[in-house]
């Protein structure tokens, strides 16, 4: 839900956005910290913010690092 965002603050556009890891951080919602594939070597981690359900709101791109690798670890940014 928050690739077409990512690509416009990005300014990439990527064929490829799949998940391969993530971790969360409960808050006054859920911060989620994403390990993404964009490429076949290419990475990238994203922060999305999910709020509680009685809020009624879809998840938010918070932050995202680009240039990552496979084995970089996901850390919390």
């Amino acid at each position: 839900q928050v690739k077409p965002e990512f690509e416009r603050r990005a300014n990439m556009n990527c064929g490829d956005f799949t998940p391969t890891e993530y971790r969360s951080q409960v808050v006054a919602g859920t911060m989620y910290f994403i390990k993404v594939r964009v490429s076949d070597v290419e990475y990238v981690h994203i922060k999305v913010f999910q709020s509680l359900p009685c809020e009624n709101q879809g998840p938010s791109l918070v932050a995202f690092q680009t240039g990552k690798t496979r084995d970089d670890p996901l850390t919390y940014f």
